[in-house]
């Protein structure tokens, strides 16, 4: 087959398109042919070292992917070959033709998803999802921002949110990204290169401020994003690329309160949870997955340095 193959930890172009021996699934695993992978910021940050920790040396990236059972281990019996499936994770990576899944990683994709939709599933959803209603179990009317809302994940949040009842806003510094948001359900979208999008937020909540705050980008919005919580308010840090400095006397002023998230945290009933709920955002059809672009697997290091360019449209697929 062929894979990406990181051999050593840097920049994009340590990617590498490999020939490499099919591998073959043990028991308790699925040999999943890859008709289409998803990119994630995780994905860069484990190929540049950015965690702190990778994958042992030489490993293909990917987390998310979707594709066509083609063989299964002993004990398998979730699934069999010829079945559509989106991945949840894998043992060998998803940017490669052939991907080895424990069976628990392996869930069916609606005959109405396309294989590029489903390589966009567990990540962003499942990251959105755990945001949402695992660490804060919002209320049906409870206000959300979701600062950054036109990439994966914030349209994912966008989704969820606005289909539980909540009133969702949205920013995103292209036009065509706040057109996005709108689409997918916000009820209101700023530019948050408009150092006036703060104060236009906290108008449009009558003043009171937002009751969860999603923040993509930590490093520059967090110390801004105390001010405009509510009492009792959240903010969620899904993103960040740096330090931030804030004054914590604005969170005790609010009850106020900031959590950080890793869906790698999730325990399995949370994700049996999440991706139930998937299951039935699919079958409703308010679970969709935008794709901004379908690059060949070879550009797998044009996609990484994609990911990063500001105005984010939705996922990064890449197709074998």
């Amino acid at each position: 087959m062929k894979a990406i193959i990181v051999r050593r930890l840097g920049q994009p172009e340590v990617m590498t398109l490999e020939e490499l021996p099919d591998p073959v699934p043990g028991e308790g695993e699925v040999l999943v042919r890859i008709h289409a992978a998803g990119v994630n910021p995780v994905d860069t940050y484990l190929r540049g070292g950015q965690f702190g920790y990778s994958p042992e040396l030489p490993f293909t990236p990917g987390i998310d992917g979707a594709g066509v059972v083609e063989q299964t281990g002993p004990k398998v019996t979730k699934v069999k070959a010829g079945d559509r499936v989106y991945l949840a994770g894998s043992r060998t990576g998803t940017y490669a033709e052939l991907a080895v899944a424990s069976e628990s990683q392996v869930y069916p994709l609606p005959p109405s998803i396309s294989f590029a939709e489903g390589a966009c599933l567990y990540v962003p959803y499942g990251t959105a999802y755990r945001a949402l209603f695992v660490l804060v179990s919002p209320k049906p009317g409870e206000t959300l921002l979701v600062h950054g809302g036109s990439g994966g994940v914030g349209l994912a949040a966008i989704q969820w949110a606005s289909a539980f009842g909540l009133r969702v806003a949205a920013t995103a510094s292209t036009e065509e990204g706040r057109s996005l948001v709108l689409r997918n359900g916000a009820q209101a979208a700023w530019d948050h290169t408009d150092p006036s999008h703060w104060e236009k937020a906290v108008e449009w909540t009558g003043g009171v401020g937002f009751g969860i705050v999603l923040e993509m980008l930590a490093n520059v919005n967090l110390a801004r994003d105390l001010d405009i919580i509510r009492t009792g308010g959240r903010v969620i840090v899904v993103g960040c690329r740096g330090e931030s400095c804030i004054d914590p006397r604005k969170l005790m002023a609010k009850d106020g309160g900031i959590l950080g998230l890793s869906l790698a945290n999730a325990s399995p009933q949370e994700l049996e949870g999440f991706h139930l709920a998937l299951e039935a955002g699919l079958s409703r059809g308010f679970v969709r997955p935008h794709i901004r672009a379908i690059l060949p697997l070879s550009q797998a290091p044009k996609a990484h340095r994609m990911i990063w360019e500001p105005g984010a449209l939705g996922k990064i697929v890449l197709v074998p």
